[in-house]
């Protein structure tokens, strides 16, 4: 204690000399006492004085404090004096250095320290094996001193860990300390550890990080937990976050149905903490990385899947149509459901169909586009719902119909009593407010999108614009306010308005001739265009201008020249003459060079700073990309190159026409094998049927015959008891041959059932062989309709003649029962007749009475079994019927047989058509080639890019693999 205090004295009252002297005299004290508590005592005064000191005791004690950790691990008290002090000269975290420059240096040396500690590898090894005491005092300070090593030099520290044995398994056992401060603490320092390194990333995630962490954030009460919920949830963003393995991990451990209590809001006047917003801000954020477009398509549908079917998408809905929620969540929630529904058809069919709860309901899409088209809305909350309305029509074709079917004449509600989506767009377009105009204009833009069906439907809608006037279209209109330009007062931007309707008509146009019939069929649009395009304006017209060109491009390469005042080679001249090809260009490429166009074309959410950065869409980029070329070439064709180009295209179209043609021939033939192959399982299914009742048959047979053999012995036993009367003798002596008879008969017909069976095996093996041949993969692709619809009636033939032997089988066991009932009675009567025989003191009179009337029963058996023969007999002749039409089924069979040879020589023969073709359209494309030599003979230039862009477009539209590599040099 005397020596504490010295040294607080000499903290305070003498100079700072005095204070590094203090320091040394400590240090060496460490260093050389051979008392624990010596060290000890010295360490905690070193602790005292790193805060204040912290240069001095780094540079001093840095190395003793490490040999400290290294020998005096027995004792923990001072294991964490020495952790504390490293953490103080480490860790950055002082509160009393508020200045700027105090802040830097304090960053600088906390770096420099991180650099000295791990300059030696084993020090981090070292303090991962401390960090598996569980005494607090060793393992809290040693998170803190962990966690602060990777905040100053993340990248080094985080590559010693992971060489290091066991490294990351050591820390996450943090997150199952049983001590809050610690388990917190260790959140921390697994998202230090975790931040932009894939390969820890990984090792967390499949050490059971995502269990242990939603356990928490459900221990804690989820979004109305406290900022260890926000920690968390940063940590599960972290391993997420780019990680596509990890996401495939978390969505395989049905850890996306754990998301969904997340967003149980519940009561709107429960309150909104401030907690409680951050919370579900970075939760919502946690969704949007699982379904974020950056990701692998089927990953995000996968998740997107998962996350309907376990009602997170209708929870996030619900919060979407509740009152009450703070603005900042419900942008986010809506750019969230965004993303959830994006490209899935099956989420954009249930967004479609969320009412919201108003009375009368209303659809939630209807809800959304009021606000976007509502300038008194944030522009935040705009830009969400317009992004939401991208990812609700993004490749749905579907929902396109569906939103541009409510701005027909057909579909529109005449009461007025609700408002639709189209009527909404539409009243944005035609607002005064320029970002409304804009919203309206892309949104509309995106209803169209690759879909041809829905661009030439938009040109039915006729708007009326006064009364008393005429309906006009709403091409018409579009361009009408686009040649207004500045004349009209709107609110916001100046080019905004003009920008959003060249955007839509640019997106209404492309690959569609019959809306660029349309546009040019106004005598008025393309003397606006040119006149736009050929003035010099400031560099903020000059957007409009590049676009104006764009337009006007779209027009001349997507012109069927159905008009022939604005045919493609009159625009072309036009150009040449009032604008200039090289100068054309040149305003063309204006749009691609502006400063937000590279900024749009990064991700398809619509983020802006503010409204007038908004000007380009991204799915717009990606038509300016994919136009500019083409339009550029197109302009600098001669009228020659474009008829010779019309004609190839023709013939390719025919070439198409021809393979079209057989493919869907071939596809006819495989649907007709399908139909055989299925009755072929029918008929097989039926055979087996067959056989198992011939199987019941020889057993129903096997079982008369040893009832027969059983009443033949007892027939023989009561031979021998009537013995002594000669008349019963003769008569016994006929009944016993009669039935040995019958036995030999029945085993002829058991002889005869079994060469059926045998018979039957030998057709369905036949049936078999032709089922494999008809499988064949020539058959399959080349055989012809003709031979499949006769192979389809040798079939049913087989197939008839099988039930008719399946028939004559159930007739044949109805006579084998009449058999086993008529041999029952026959059996009984004979017990009769040994019951009656008479006994040794019986009367003459009595005995010859009875002796009587057992021969009248034995006559009458006699008969019964002159019957039985007569029926054995019929079936012996229904049993030689069946052998016929077995041979006739034989015969069937040699038929089909030589038809299935029929079909492989047709198969051959379409073989050699399909060679055929192949060698015409060689021919054809070797025509092709003798023309673009001839062009260049004759000084017309032809690009090697444009000869390989016209392979590539062959390879793509035919998918013989023969044709495209017959095309694919040209």
């Amino acid at each position: 204690m005397n020596f504490l205090r010295g040294v607080m004295g000499g903290q305070s009252a003498g100079p700072q000399h005095t204070e590094a002297e203090t320091i040394q005299k400590l240090c060496d004290r460490v260093a050389s006492s051979t008392l624990l508590d010596d060290r000890r005592n010295a360490v905690r005064a070193l602790k005292s004085l790193s805060k204040k000191y912290r240069l001095e005791v780094g540079i001093q004690a840095m190395e003793h404090l490490i040999h400290v950790l290294q020998t005096d691990r027995s004792d923990s008290e001072i294991i964490g004096y020495a952790l504390d002090t490293l953490y103080n000269i480490i860790s950055n975290d002082e509160e009393e250095e508020v200045e700027e420059n105090s802040t830097r240096q304090s960053e600088d040396l906390g770096s420099q320290f991180t650099e000295i500690f791990i300059k030696q590898p084993e020090n981090v090894t070292l303090l991962l094996s401390l960090l598996e005491e569980f005494d607090f005092h060793v393992r809290w300070p040693g998170v803190k001193l962990l966690t602060s090593l990777l905040k100053q030099l993340g990248p080094q520290v985080q590559q010693i860990i992971l060489v290091s044995p066991m490294g990351v398994s050591r820390l996450m056992d943090l997150l199952a300390d049983s001590r809050e401060v610690i388990r917190n603490d260790g959140v921390l320092l697994l998202q230090a550890l975790t931040r932009s390194n894939g390969a820890i990333q990984k090792i967390v995630a499949f050490e059971n990080a995502f269990e242990r962490l939603l356990d928490i954030i459900t221990e804690e009460g989820n979004s109305d937990g406290g900022i260890v919920v926000e920690d968390c949830l940063i940590l599960l963003q972290n391993l997420l976050k780019n990680n596509n393995s990890n996401q495939n991990f978390f969505k395989e451990g049905s850890y996306i149905q754990r998301m969904k209590p997340w967003f149980h809001v519940g009561d709107e006047n429960s309150g909104w903490s401030a907690q409680k917003v951050t919370n579900l801000h970075v939760m919502l954020q946690l969704v949007r990385v699982l379904v974020s477009p950056t990701n692998p398509p089927g990953a995000t549908s996968s998740c997107q899947k998962a996350m309907f079917q376990c009602g997170l998408l209708q929870q996030l809905c619900t919060i979407l149509m509740a009152t009450g929620v703070p603005a900042d969540i419900l942008t986010e929630t809506i750019n969230t459901v965004s993303e959830v529904i994006r490209g899935y058809q099956v989420n954009q069919d249930y967004f479609a169909s969320v009412n919201a709860p108003s009375n009368p309901p209303r659809p939630a899409i209807v809800v959304l586009l009021m606000s976007m088209v509502n300038e008194r809305q944030p522009f935040v909350l705009r830009c969400a719902v317009l992004y939401c309305f991208q990812c609700f029509l993004y490749k749905n074709q579907k929902g396109q119909g569906e939103i541009v079917s409510t701005l027909l004449p057909s579909t529109i509600d005449a009461t007025g009593n609700s408002v639709s989506a189209g009527q909404l767009l539409c009243g944005g377009l035609f607002s005064t407010d320029s970002l409304s105009n804009w919203c309206a204009a892309v949104a509309l833009a995106h209803a169209l999108q690759e879909n041809a069906t829905q661009k030439e439907q938009l040109l039915r809608v006729q708007l009326a614009t006064s009364i008393g006037n005429p309906p006009v279209s709403l091409l018409q209109q579009c361009t009408n306010i686009l040649s207004q330009g500045d004349k009209i007062d709107r609110r916001g931007s100046k080019i905004q308005t003009r920008v959003g309707l060249l955007m839509l008509l640019c997106t209404w146009l492309s690959n569609c001739p019959i809306a660029v019939t349309h546009f040019l069929h106004n005598s008025a649009n393309v003397p606006f265009l040119t006149g736009q395009i050929a003035e010099n304006l400031g560099e903020e017209e000059q957007l409009v201008q590049g676009l104006c060109a764009l337009l006007l491009g779209i027009s001349i390469y997507f012109n069927d020249n159905s008009l022939e005042s604005y045919m493609k080679e009159k625009l072309k001249q036009l150009i040449e003459k009032r604008i200039g090809k090289e100068n054309f260009i040149e305003k063309l490429g204006f749009i691609s060079k502006h400063e937000l166009y590279s900024r749009a074309s990064q991700k398809p959410q619509p983020n802006f700073p503010s409204p007038e950065y908004m000007i380009f869409d991204h799915e717009f980029t990606k038509l300016v990309k994919e136009l500019e070329g083409v339009i550029t070439k197109a302009i600098y064709k001669s009228s020659e190159e474009d008829k010779k180009e019309e004609e190839v295209k023709k013939t390719l179209e025919q070439h198409d026409s021809i393979v079209t043609h057989y493919k869907n021939m071939i596809r006819e033939q495989d649907l007709q094998l399908e139909e055989l192959k299925q009755q072929i399982s029918t008929l097989k299914c039926q055979n087996e049927q067959l056989q198992t009742a011939v199987t019941q048959q020889v057993s129903q047979i096997q079982q008369h015959k040893d009832q027969y053999n059983l009443l033949k012995v007892q027939l023989g036993k009561d031979n021998q008891h009537q013995g002594s009367y000669s008349d019963g003798t003769q008569v016994n002596g006929v009944q016993p041959e009669e039935v040995g008879r019958l036995r030999e008969e029945i085993e002829e017909l058991k002889s005869n059932q079994e060469l059926l069976q045998s018979q039957l095996a030998e057709k369905d093996s036949l049936i078999e062989n032709l089922k494999s041949s008809q499988a064949s993969p020539g058959t399959n692709e080349q055989s012809s309709a003709p031979a499949s619809a006769r192979d389809s009636e040798q079939i049913a033939e087989l197939k008839q003649e099988l039930a008719t032997l399946k028939s004559q089988l159930n007739s044949q066991s109805v006579e084998i029962s009449r058999l086993q009932t008529e041999k029952q009675e026959l059996l009984r009567k004979t017990e009769t007749f040994a019951k009656s025989a008479p006994a040794p003191g019986e009367s003459e009179a009595g005995t010859t009475a009875k002796t009587t009337d057992v021969e009248g029963r034995l006559s009458a058996l006699l008969q019964e079994t002159k019957e039985l023969k007569n029926e054995i007999k019929a079936l012996s002749e229904e049993r030689s019927a069946i052998k016929e039409q077995l041979d006739a089924s034989n015969s069937t069979i040699a038929i089909l047989q030589n038809e299935k040879n029929k079909l492989e020589m047709d198969v051959t023969d379409s073989k050699k058509e399909q060679d055929d073709l192949l060698v015409l359209l060689a021919d054809q494309d070797q025509k092709i080639f003798s023309l673009k030599n001839k062009l260049k003979e004759l000084g017309h230039p032809v690009e090697e890019e444009d000869e390989l862009e016209s392979g590539d477009q062959d390879d793509e539209e035919d998918e013989d693999e023969d044709d495209g590599k017959d095309q694919g040099p040209i």
